[in-house]
């Protein structure tokens, strides 16, 4: 049988006694040094016939030679009516039903709840990441299917205002720029506004649709030289919080710097001066309150969420 047989057949055993697996062992019958009178003698090996079977020769063998101590014949394993090959698919089937239960087992074991959890989340950030697609856009919605601003909710970090001071304002950029430095708002509206209609999805479990107004980020890191071949790029806020974006969502055409709602400038609660808009992603990925962006290769920090435990990528 080859290696791959035996494995089949060994999990098989394991896993479903009930195959009705026949185990065959001439060489396993109770020892009898000194055989009653009446039972029948050796059977001359010449003498033995076409269907006469591995046990029976090597039996006859040892009595003619004088060993009469039972011969241990290697056993095998017998299933009437299929071969080789169809029991290991049957046994592979088996296997393949418990692997499931085996896998809710493991997350039993306290030991392996968090190691388990940590790479189910790495795998499935590194598939959304594989997956994403930067031409494909959200949708996006009728100007009557926008939920009115004040029924828009509001999401705080840690304060609901953090007291910017706006005439003072400027975003702080470094990193892989050919043009670092102190960015005033009123520069970052020189560049083409957009408006759209998108979708804002919590992690709590609500979402609901709004209209945000700003600059494309990728307009805005061409305007800094951005090295845009660069993995990621990082904000830091006024209420202390922080967020990263892989580059390819940096660079989709739907990423807002964003400095209106209803076509009106932000208020302070929900983000004022500027935040990010970034409908292919869940909200805690929109950070509000921005001071401080930078393009970069690696990440000290991913983002308040989750250095938590949460979904790096999240995509939508």
């Amino acid at each position: 049988m080859s290696r791959h047989g035996i494995l089949a057949v060994t999990f098989a055993v394991l896993l479903n006694p009930m195959l009705g697996l026949v185990w065959v062992g001439r060489g396993m019958e109770p020892e009898n040094d000194k055989p009653d009178a009446d039972e029948p003698q050796a059977r001359d090996p010449k003498a033995a016939g076409p269907n006469s079977s591995a046990a029976e020769i090597a039996q006859s063998k040892a009595v003619e030679s004088g060993n009469d101590r039972p011969v241990a014949v290697p056993a095998k394993f017998v299933q009437p009516g299929m071969n080789e090959r169809r029991f290991a698919q049957v046994s592979r089937r088996e296997l393949l039903k418990v692997v499931p239960v085996l896998a809710l087992g493991a997350f039993a074991i306290p030991s392996l709840q968090e190691s388990l959890l940590k790479k189910g989340l790495g795998f499935s950030d590194w598939a959304s990441a594989r997956l994403f697609r930067r031409g494909h856009l959200a949708p996006t919605f009728a100007d009557a299917q926008v939920t009115p601003f004040e029924k828009f909710p509001i999401n705080g970090y840690d304060v609901e205002d953090p007291g910017v001071i706006f005439e003072t304002w400027t975003l702080t950029v470094s990193g892989a720029v050919q043009r670092p430095g102190e960015y005033k708002l009123a520069q970052i509206q020189t560049l083409p506004r957009v408006r759209q209609n998108t979708r804002h999805v919590c992690v709590e479990g609500w979402d609901v649709i709004g209209r945000f107004g700003g600059a494309r980020l990728s307009d805005f890191l061409n305007m800094i030289g951005a090295d845009t071949s660069a993995r990621f790029l990082t904000v830091t806020c006024a209420d202390d919080y922080y967020e990263s974006l892989d580059m390819a969502t940096a660079l989709h055409p739907q990423t807002l710097l964003c400095y209106e709602m209803y076509d009106q400038p932000l208020t302070r609660k929900h983000g004022a001066p500027l935040r990010l808009n970034v409908p292919t992603k869940v909200g805690y990925k929109q950070a509000k309150y921005l001071t401080d962006l930078k393009v970069t290769n690696v990440l000290e920090k991913v983002g308040y969420w989750e250095d938590q435990g949460y979904s790096e990528f999240y995509g939508l």
